[in-house]
């Protein structure tokens, strides 16, 4: 699930990608999906019924039902720069530990223990 708020300028962004989209040949609708996906955190499943086409019109539906909240810019960067901090905790958090052991020390430390 991608977002549902997005700044104005965002919403204008999204509009054209959709125009193009609705103009292009199967691959470049792929890409253009792909591009709304990673750059703007925008699904079109979340939005749109499934198994339909999915186009300005629909974009202007979804914001009239409030699906899609649009917000200033300065509190768009804000949700943004919490987002990346949120995924940078959660990444540092489930990064592998550095656990390297010295194989010869802890081989010596065992023979020390039993050879007392």
């Amino acid at each position: 699930m991608g977002r549902n708020k997005y700044s104005q300028s965002e919403i204008l962004e999204i509009a054209k990608l959709l125009k193009l989209k609705e103009r292009a040949n199967r691959l470049k609708q792929k890409a253009i999906r792909h591009e709304l996906r990673v750059d703007y955190e925008f699904n079109i499943s979340d939005f749109n019924e499934p198994g339909k086409n999915f186009g300005l019109d629909e974009l202007y539906a979804a914001i009239e039902r409030r699906a899609i909240v649009i917000l200033d810019d300065a509190t768009i960067a804000d949700m943004k720069a919490k987002r990346e901090r949120d995924k940078q905790r959660d990444a540092a958090a489930n990064a592998p530990q550095d656990e390297t052991v010295d194989w010869q020390k802890a081989m010596k430390e065992w023979e020390d223990y039993y050879n007392k």
